[in-house]
Formats: C-alpha cells, sequence, structure tokens
C-alpha cells in the first residue's frame, strides 16, 4: 500500500471520528436545553405567579425567604376583588422583597388542596381571599403551624389563622345615599355575585342608606349565581333596568363588567365595587366602593414577617381608610353639591361611631353566627 492510499484512509478515519463527537456534544446539548425548557413549563403549568416573580418554591435557598401565596376564586383580571388582590400580594413582593406565588381556585376540595400545598412547601403566609376559604383554613392550620393563614372577609381565628373583616357596609351607605338622591325613578338596584353574608350585608347597608336620603326609594335586589358571567350580569341588570332601576350598584366581580355594559346601552348610572371601577365605564360609573386591599395586606403582612402576628379578626373601616368611597371625578359635575355634601356629614358620623349603616347584629362581623341578618328589602335607614 503505498503512503498516498495510507494518508487517505487515515484522513478519512479522523474525519468520522471528529464528526461523531461534534453530533454527540450537539445532542447532548439538545437534550439538556430540551430538560431545561421542561423544568420551566412544569414551574409555569403550576399556576404560580412566583415563577415569574423570581420565586423559586421548594429550593433550600427559597425556604429561608419570605414567601407569601394567594388563593384566589376567580381571575385576577377582573379589575375587582381578585385583581385588588393580586395588587396587594405585588404590593408585599415590592415592599417587603416577598416570594409570591398566586392560584385561582374553584372548590373547596381545592381551597384545601392548595392550603396544604403551601403549607408543606413552608410559606410563611397564605391568603385565602374570601369568606367561602375559611372553613378549609380552620381544617388545614393545625397540621402546618408554622404557616399563618388569612382569610379576607374570614370572621374566625385560631392560633394561626386569621382573618380580615371590611367594613364594606360603611362606603355602600355612602354610595346608597348617592344612589337616594341621584334616582329620578324613586328605583335603585343591587346586583351581587352569590350570597355571601358580607355581600349582603353591603346590599343591606347600600339600602339603608338609599332609604336614609330618600324614604320613598325601592330597592330590587338580584344575585347571578357566580363571580365571572359577564352575560348574565348584563341580564341582571337589563331586567332591574326594565323595572325602572336607573341607579345601580353592582358587587359580581367580572360578572359585574355586564353590569356596565348594560349601563351604558340603557343610560343609567352604575357603582363599581371592591376595586376603584370609575375608569372601566367613566361615562356610568358615579363612584366606586373600594377596598385597598394592598393596605390590608401588606399591614398582615408585615407582622407575619416581623413574628408579631397573633391569630385574631382585623376590622377595617372607614377611620382605617382601608374601605372608602371614591367618586368619579368625570361625572363630578353630574353629582349635585348638596349630595356630595350629605355624603360627606354621613362619612364624618359613621367614622366618629354616631351613626350605624346597619344594626349591630346585623353587621357582618359581629356576632360569628350572624350573617347579615337584614334582606335589602327590610333595611331601614341607618340608625344614631
Amino acid at each position: 500500500m503505498n503512503f498516498h492510499v495510507i494518508a487517505r484512509r487515515l484522513s478519512t478515519a479522523i474525519h468520522s471520528t471528529v464528526s461523531h463527537i461534534m453530533w454527540t456534544v450537539a445532542g447532548a446539548a439538545v437534550m439538556a436545553a430540551c430538560g431545561r425548557a421542561g423544568e420551566q413549563h412544569a414551574a409555569e403549568a403550576g399556576g404560580s405567579a412566583g415563577a415569574a416573580s423570581g420565586s423559586a418554591a421548594g429550593s433550600d435557598t427559597s425556604r429561608q425567604a419570605f414567601r407569601v401565596a394567594l388563593l384566589t376564586p376567580g381571575p385576577i383580571s377582573d379589575q375587582s376583588w381578585n385583581g385588588g388582590a393580586y395588587n396587594g400580594l405585588l404590593a408585599i413582593r415590592d415592599s417587603l422583597g416577598a416570594q409570591i406565588s398566586h392560584v385561582q381556585t374553584k372548590t373547596p376540595a381545592e381551597f384545601e388542596e392548595n392550603f396544604r400545598q403551601y403549607g408543606a412547601k413552608q410559606y410563611a403566609l397564605v391568603f385565602g381571599h374570601g369568606f367561602e376559604f375559611q372553613d378549609a383554613a380552620v381544617r388545614v392550620a393545625p397540621s402546618y403551624p408554622k404557616t399563618v393563614y388569612v382569610t379576607t372577609s374570614g370572621n374566625t381565628a385560631t392560633r394561626n389563622v386569621g382573618g380580615m373583616t371590611f367594613a364594606f357596609e360603611e362606603p355602600s351607605y355612602l354610595a346608597g345615599v348617592v344612589a337616594g338622591r341621584m334616582t329620578k325613578s324613586g328605583v335603585v338596584g343591587v346586583i351581587g355575585g352569590t350570597e355571601l353574608p358580607p355581600v349582603k350585608s353591603s346590599f343591606a347597608a347600600f339600602a339603608a342608606g338609599a332609604k336614609a336620603a330618600n324614604p320613598k326609594v325601592r330597592v330590587l335586589s338580584s344575585f347571578i349565581g357566580n363571580w365571572d358571567d359577564v352575560s348574565a350580569g348584563k341580564e341582571q341588570a337589563l331586567a332591574q333596568i326594565g323595572r325602572g332601576a336607573d341607579v345601580i350598584f353592582q358587587n359580581a366581580d367580572a360578572a359585574g363588567l355586564g353590569v356596565f355594559q348594560a349601563a351604558r346601552e340603557r343610560g343609567v348610572y352604575a357603582f363599581g365595587s371592591n376595586s376603584n371601577q370609575n375608569a372601566v365605564a367613566p361615562d356610568v360609573v358615579l363612584g366606586s366602593v373600594v377596598i385597598d386591599l394592598p393596605r390590608a395586606f401588606l399591614r398582615v403582612a408585615r407582622e407575619v414577617k416581623a413574628g408579631t402576628f397573633h391569630g385574631q379578626v382585623l376590622r377595617l373601616g372607614l377611620d382605617t381608610k382601608v374601605v372608602t368611597l371614591v367618586m368619579n371625578p368625570a361625572l363630578a359635575a353630574k353629582v349635585p353639591g348638596a349630595v356630595t355634601a350629605s355624603v360627606d356629614s354621613a362619612e364624618r358620623e359613621i367614622e366618629a361611631g354616631r351613626l350605624k349603616p346597619l344594626p349591630e347584629g346585623a353587621r357582618y362581623g359581629g356576632a360569628a353566627d350572624a350573617g347579615s341578618g337584614v334582606k335589602v328589602s327590610e333595611a331601614k335607614p341607618g340608625g344614631r
């Protein structure tokens, strides 16, 4: 075999070996990349906002961090109850450096399952956003004593379970005063998602405020049966408008957006709830009964982080600035000065304790078993 033949065969062998090595390395790189992509997808698929905000649930490093989770009963895109809670979670992240996680839940079984998962991961604080979460929190909490469970609108407390009751009836009463003075038909309405005690209480207070301003006013009441059906919300509003309602107070989360749609179509006024919804439909929303959820959430989170939290039920009213009536500046010219003056006067009386939007036994957050206790149709003007 001559020298040139040997050289050609040697060159071919070297080329084949190098190619094999290159393909092997490339394949390994692709597999590693696929593995990383799969891990990231798994983290995102868990429904956690923590992945997007930098939390690393379950890692050794993150166990030492201040970690806070939020369970909401509906989508955080509702621009109302759930969106406000998520803003509160973001405020905790930004103000306290917390690692955060969020999951939307639908059923009591999911409430308990997610409470347990966050407890097992040693989260410091878990919010269940709504009255309906408190039973699950009370069942789960003893198994995870290092985790604090707080339910909004909850009225139950144990060693590591707390509640935050918002005196939503106070600004609701003020909205009722406006409605009673602004109605031309003498008929106003309230539309809710489901018949939860705090919602019923706020509606009774709205009715009491309306009747204090206009004793002859008639108040219509209806519930959609859920919190996210925009079409059903619109249908309920159109039905009330058909019965003469020209001012409607909605507390229905995403479904409440349908109420605004109906109000626009028929040229009547509405009130927003939970978050400041004045800009959602600025041409028809007279004002919003607002809960400053970031302020409330931060108050609890600071105590938990400092180690000073004790199981209790916080009642947050107009005097704390957590709940308030925010009038829509775009419609300020439509509201007579005398109406604004009467609202300001009623607010001062409520803060001073001289005016109660509802009798104490009927006010949600009073006796634990009282619920709202007052039907909208039976609400009387606020007492002094």
